[in-house]
């Protein structure tokens, strides 16, 4: 099994912005791993809020390439238990090997994942569409260039009510509302309260990701569930936010991959929690992975590579919310440009 990397900066359609930053480009590390003829692949973004880049991504894998190529005959669950001692101060740079050995493998199988795991894909959720922070004009803008069933609106603001009461006045569709750590105890409660008149299905990641007491007391109160973000992290962050939030928004990114984000989502659901998995702006290659899991979710957000101004990667398509899968194996993903490889 041989590795290889394919760093790229993806430029945004519009700047977007949330309480942590804005930006226009995102860079990305695409990895491939080809055996045999064929070409598996996978994706994380670089991260400054988590401290990662491309460059630290690949010198974490770059340092046990060896390890890697020489386990090639490994399924990904087994290559994961291999590599992630090695790679547990960078999830990042696990996710995309995990995806990218995933793909390999369900082509090696013949067959999309989702029927390697013998899950039906009839019923699945549909994803919302993310509006950044923005003037309340700009972000009706954004709404009227996508017209949609259901978006996800970044707050973060000192007007975050009065926005979405805007916002409401030119749409019908569902709101998720996302405020990235930006509100304390009685500010999240009181906007849960307004949002519930308002057709706002849940609130995301209200408070600061460490203030687990102070969200015991919203979660308490709210009048809407509330799913946890920064605050599940990894596998061991499921059973801390039980009790604190309804349920929680796994990033296969941040959790190390599908073999970890699949635990995760057999734990939260043993918990009573409800299942998100979310997304970073990222291409086909992370978004058609994510498409893998969809039967197993009761929400999700994989809006990323929609965001952008051009796609580096193609796989799954999304109308209206709805997954359309491509007639390939594995995740079904494929660079762009690149030679056609089997499955």
């Amino acid at each position: 099994m041989k590795l290889s990397f394919h760093p790229f900066d993806l430029q945004l359609k519009h700047t977007f912005t949330i309480t942590h930053g804005s930006h226009d480009i995102q860079s990305t590390l695409i990895v491939e791993l080809k055996d045999g003829g064929f070409s598996g692949f996978g994706e994380a973004t670089a991260n400054k809020y988590y401290g990662i880049s491309v460059e630290n991504m690949t010198e974490a894998l770059e340092g046990i390439r060896r390890i890697i190529e020489s386990n090639g005959h490994l399924t990904p669950e087994a290559l994961w238990s291999v590599v992630s001692p090695h790679l547990q101060h960078n999830t990042f740079a696990l996710c995309a090997l995990d995806l990218a050995m995933h793909d390999l493998y369900g082509k090696k199988q013949g067959l999309p994942l989702y029927q390697l795991w013998n899950l039906d894909i009839y019923g699945n959720p549909i994803t919302n569409y993310t509006i950044g922070i923005d003037t309340v004009e700009n972000m009706v803008k954004k709404m009227q260039e996508v017209p949609w069933p259901l978006y996800k609106i970044k707050l973060g603001t000192n007007e975050d009510v009065k926005i979405v009461k805007e916002l409401r006045k030119h749409t019908d569709a569902i709101f998720r509302v996302d405020a990235n750590c930006a509100w304390g105890v009685e500010e999240s409660i009181a906007n849960a309260k307004a949002f519930q008149s308002l057709n706002v299905e849940f609130v995301e990641q209200p408070m600061h990701a460490d203030d687990l007491e102070g969200m015991k007391k919203v979660f308490e109160k709210s009048v809407l569930p509330l799913m946890a973000d920064e605050s599940c992290i990894v596998e061991s962050d499921v059973k801390k936010c039980f009790g604190h939030f309804h349920g929680v928004n796994i990033k296969l990114t941040k959790c190390g991959g599908l073999t970890s984000g699949r635990r995760m989502i057999d734990e939260a659901k043993a918990l009573g929690m409800k299942v998100m998995v979310g997304c970073m702006t990222e291409s086909s290659v992370g978004i058609s992975a994510i498409a893998q899991l969809l039967p197993l979710l009761d929400y999700v957000d994989m809006d990323g590579a929609m965001l952008l101004k051009h796609d580096v990667a193609e796989g799954v398509t999304i109308e209206a919310g709805h997954v359309k899968y491509p007639d390939r194996n594995g995740t079904g993903a494929q660079l762009v440009n690149q030679p056609a490889t089997h499955g």
